[in-house]
This record gives structure tokens, sequence and C-alpha cells, in this order.
């Protein structure tokens, strides 16, 4: 079981303060949205929380131990990172690119085994992509791009997952089915994510927990308790509508 804790973190973006004292844990079994407006921290939130940037202050531990001491590779087999965008150069095939998943669990010269392709093709199989596994990444659609990244991201298998708009370039079906399927890890022991979202809806329906990103602060915390109209409206600068049948919320700008 893995845990990932913030202590007073501080971020900034040249003299602005993104994030300021956030202090928190990220425990098995939750799936977090981080919801804000843009510019205000969201992806450089994440890319802190996975060493990818030194923050301007506070600390950031994972399993107990300074994030910054852990060596890469061990981290990579912890933490798994989607990043908003990603630039294909090189043409590989969708299956060598969901293979690129497995590489942190292997030595320096060890090519993937049997048991990582048989991985790699599950994950295919996941998201839909099968019948793509051996079309070269460069005549792939936006969305077909994303489905392989995410489905990379599923192979390294990390307990750990960080995903910066996980389902930006998708259609409908595509978001809640690979939502779906991401969220599903928090189910297994030692698993959680955290998800950067812009659809509030989305992040009601699928995420437990949230972090909420204000102009000066933020809030924390299950998520059907800390999203509100007046705090989303703070949340976004713009007027929401809140719409309910009983059992769920949606919320939609005014």
């Amino acid at each position: 079981m893995v845990r990932l804790e913030t202590e007073r973190l501080l971020l900034r973006a040249g003299d602005r303060v993104l994030v300021r004292d956030l202090t928190l844990a990220f425990e098995s079994g939750q799936n977090w949205a981080i919801l804000g407006a843009n510019g205000s921290g969201k992806t450089t939130l994440l890319h802190t929380l996975a060493g990818l940037r030194r923050p301007e202050g506070g600390e950031i531990r994972l399993d107990g131990q300074p994030l910054d001491e852990i060596e890469p590779r061990e981290r990579a087999r912890k933490l798994g990172v989607l990043f908003q965008q990603h630039t294909t150069v090189f043409p590989a095939t969708v299956l060598e690119t969901v293979l690129t998943g497995r590489h942190p669990h292997l030595g320096r010269f060890q090519d993937e085994g049997p048991e990582d392709h048989g991985i790699a093709r599950d994950v295919l199989a996941a998201v839909g992509l099968t019948d793509l596994s051996t079309r070269s990444m460069l005549t792939l659609s936006g969305g077909e791009r994303r489905r392989v990244e995410l489905a990379a991201l599923l192979a390294q298998d990390a307990p750990i997952g960080l995903l910066d708009e996980p389902v930006n370039h998708l259609d409908p079906r595509y978001q809640t089915q690979l939502l779906r399927a991401v969220c599903r890890r928090a189910e297994r022991n030692g698993c959680f994510n955290l998800l950067v979202l812009h659809d509030i809806n989305l992040a009601l329906r699928f995420c437990s927990h949230g972090l909420l990103l204000l102009p000066g602060g933020h809030r924390a915390g299950p998520l059907a308790e800390i999203v509100e109209r007046e705090t989303l409206e703070a949340v976004y600068g713009c007027a929401m509508r809140e719409r309910r049948d009983g059992i769920e919320r949606w919320f939609f700008p005014d």
C-alpha cells in the first residue's frame, strides 16, 4: 500500500502564488479530481507531485520518504504520469508505444517478455484498440492517440496514477469507458488516482475526493461535500446552475 503526502506545499509561477500551504494525504482506494480555472496551477501541481519540478516550499513524501530522494526508476514503478499533451516523433506502432509502459519494470538491457506483451494486449483490448495494434502512431487521430497513451499508463501498472486531462479529445463514449477503467484501479489494494479534469460532472460521477484550486486558497475533501454552486462560482469566476434528479447533481455555467 502506497501513500503520497504534501506538507505546506508552495507553488509559484513567476511572482504569482498558485498553491500555498497545501497539506494533504492521498491514500489507497481514492480517486481525486483536481479542479480549477485555466492558469490556476493544476498541471503545475500534478508535475510537482510527479517529481518533475521542485516546489518553492514545503515537502512531498512518498511512503514517508522525500520524493526527491527516490531514484527515478523506483519512482516510475510507483508513479504513473499521463501528460496533458504528448507529441509523437518516432513512427512506433501502437503496441510498441503501449509496451513503453512496461519499461520501469525491466532491467537496463532487458527486452519485453511474454508477460509484458500479454499485459499490453489486455490494456489495448480494454481501451478498444486491439485492431490498431500494428498501426503507426503517426497515422492515428488525436482521440486514438489519447487512448494509446492511457493504455501505456495502464500497462505501467503503477499504484499511483497522475493524469492530466485524461479524456481530452475523447467523445462521450470513450470518456466514460476510459475513466471507468482508470478509476476502477482504486478498487485494488494500494492504488489511487489524481486526475486533472475540466468537466465537473465527470468528476462527480467518477471521483471520490476533490481538490478545488480557488483564487488565494483551496478546498479539499470528499467531493460530494465540497462541491457547491457558490464554491464553483468562486473557482471558475462565472455563474453556475445546479440541477438535481433526487440522486445526482449536475452543474453548468450560466
